[in-house]
């Protein structure tokens, strides 16, 4: 049976999409990026173990906040960006970019909602006692936005998403959260976040449809922030593709 040869050209796409600013998968610059990120997730979940409180003994642990959440969403895509590096594999390139799509977005979600709301006050969103000294603050609330918009910009393909599919990703992701806050307030009588415990059923409801909303445009800003970082792709004719500038 004959072999198919590929091309250098493919070969090289494979390896690399043209809009990427870094190689990667790479056991060199990627690598180190996703070990930095990984290292700032483990000490995040070290301190939950560390300095633990009344959460670490109710239903459902810290998973009750969207932030630890979130932290486990950027830990598992770095953990597949590393394998990728070392294995050089594209299936767990692929796997990692696939699962940048939701992480990215919610992470950048997570920041701007705690951040704003902590700007109104501190306490709809962390009780007085739990309250978090800057480093583990930061680290909960800032890297893993950092960490995956570099991932994004740097080392990732551009994203194929549109508009209509990340709004109902984020809103299946918006309410499989209220479900399941709602099964832990059913277990502990109390709601992870103090801002909740303030609203209605109804103004539950809104807050979860505005954060989708929210989610959303975080993906279609993200997807344009990556356009105007690293250009767009343009079909110059049939089966040829131009990087330009957007």
């Amino acid at each position: 049976m004959a072999t198919t040869q590929r091309s250098p050209a493919i070969d090289a796409l494979i390896r690399r999409h043209p809009l990427q600013r870094m190689q990667s998968p790479s056991r060199g610059q990627s690598a180190f990026i996703h070990i930095i990120g990984l290292a700032s997730f483990a000490y995040s979940f070290h301190y939950l173990s560390a300095n633990p409180n009344h959460i670490n003994q109710s239903y459902g642990w810290h998973f009750q906040y969207l932030t630890i959440i979130g932290l486990f969403l950027a830990t598992t895509t770095f953990v597949l960006g590393l394998l990728a590096d070392l294995t050089l594999n594209h299936q767990l390139f692929l796997a990692k970019n696939l699962l940048s799509v939701t992480s990215a977005p919610m992470e950048t979600l997570i920041s701007a909602l705690y951040w704003g709301l902590r700007a109104i006050d501190p306490e709809l969103v962390v009780p007085k006692e739990l309250e978090l000294p800057l480093p583990p603050d930061l680290s909960f609330h800032f890297v893993p936005t950092f960490m995956l918009l570099i991932d994004l910009l740097l080392l990732s393909p551009p994203w194929a998403i549109s508009a209509v599919p990340a709004l109902g990703l984020s809103l299946a992701i918006a309410f499989a959260y209220w479900f399941w806050i709602e099964l832990c307030y059913s277990n502990n009588g109390f709601y992870p976040y103090p801002l909740f415990a303030l609203l209605d059923t109804q103004q539950r409801m809104g807050l979860f449809l505005g954060s989708a909303l929210v989610m959303t445009a975080s993906t279609v800003t993200l997807k344009w922030v990556y356009g105007k970082v690293n250009g767009i792709e343009h079909a110059s004719r049939p089966g040829r593709m131009q990087k330009v500038k957007a």
